[in-house]
């Protein structure tokens, strides 16, 4: 038997989910920076919650991701 890692998640998955989470927090500040009432505009409409999405996203597939090697 080899007594490799049994963690859930390797190094890869790690990163992506530094990176999703950093792309998430992005979308939040794109929205906090329109200048429209209520945040009606394009940042706060449109631009901020696709950035959201996009970080949802890559959340998602770090989670679902594995290694080759297995």
């Amino acid at each position: 038997m080899n007594n490799k890692s049994k963690m859930a998640f390797n190094k890869k998955n790690y990163i992506l989910m530094i990176i999703g989470l950093v792309v998430i927090l992005l979308g939040y500040f794109i929205m906090t920076l329109d200048s429209e009432e209520y945040g009606f505009g394009f940042l706060g409409i449109t631009l901020g919650p696709l950035v959201l999405i996009t970080g949802f996203i890559i959340e998602f597939f770090a989670i679902l991701v594995k290694d080759k090697k297995e």
